[in-house]
């Protein structure tokens, strides 16, 4: 079961000077784990347009942007695997140093966080609940897009591609969850690719989906969330008594 002792000291040594303390989550959830890309940060469209940039430069076949928005949330491998299949190690070094230059220089600046998402980050951490973040980013990437956005305050724990295996293994999740102290059964997972919810269901936490980003909801609904909601800014009022 839930350790809360451990879990409130973790989220009181997060709350700003000054600002009053929640009491642990009620409900069944106690950290709720988010995605970055397409779920908070609203960067799938130049994740795409980059991708193709670099694919152009390197005079390899047209892929569609579909195919492409498909592999997002996976490990670099993985994700070049998809639109490169068998490519050898000199091929894929080239996409990831082409794609890397092109979203250093240009595509980087372009993504922003959806609108309400530090309002909602703000409601949830005051509401109690314990706030992760499980990316396929690396670290550097990451840390770069927190600083940014000044999101990197709301969050107890975070993972990235650099530091676990790639979704849908569950590593993330019990990484996350065993930092924190929090058995998986009161762990959720938010994401907006099937990747995500793979891994919750790999973790055995609960997913909840949310059609902001790179899957459309049919196929998200294969992957049997507790609920797709068109957006993140909807969770709180899922959560709610009269919501979940």
């Amino acid at each position: 079961m839930l350790d809360s002792s451990k879990d409130f000291s973790a989220f009181s040594a997060m709350t700003p000077p000054g600002e009053a303390v929640a009491i642990p989550a009620p409900g069944p959830f106690s950290l709720l784990i988010f995605d970055w890309d397409g779920t908070l940060l609203d960067s799938i469209s130049s994740i795409v347009e980059c991708t193709q940039q670099a694919l152009r430069e390197l005079d390899q076949p047209p892929v569609p942007d579909e195919q492409i928005r498909g592999a997002i949330g996976l490990g670099l491998r993985e994700t070049v695997e998809r639109f490169a299949p068998g490519c050898d190690e000199t091929l894929f070094q080239a996409i990831v140093e082409t794609y890397g230059r092109h979203w250093l220089t240009t595509y980087c600046h372009q993504p922003q966080l959806f609108p309400g998402v530090r309002g909602l980050l703000e409601d949830l951490r005051l509401a109690g609940y314990l706030l992760g973040l499980a990316t396929a980013k690396g670290r550097k990437g990451l840390t770069r897009d927190l600083e940014a956005t000044g999101m990197g305050e709301f969050f107890l724990a975070t993972r990235t591609v650099d530091e676990a295996r790639s979704k849908p293994d569950p590593q993330m999740i019990l990484d996350i969850a065993d930092e924190l102290g929090v058995t998986t059964d009161r762990t959720l997972m938010v994401g907006d690719t099937i990747h995500d919810l793979e891994m919750a269901h790999n973790a055995r936490a609960a997913a909840v989906a949310v059609c902001s980003g790179s899957e459309r909801r049919t196929t998200l609904e294969e992957a049997r969330p507790l609920v797709c909601l068109d957006r993140a800014t909807e969770l709180p009022a899922w959560l709610s008594p009269e919501g979940g």
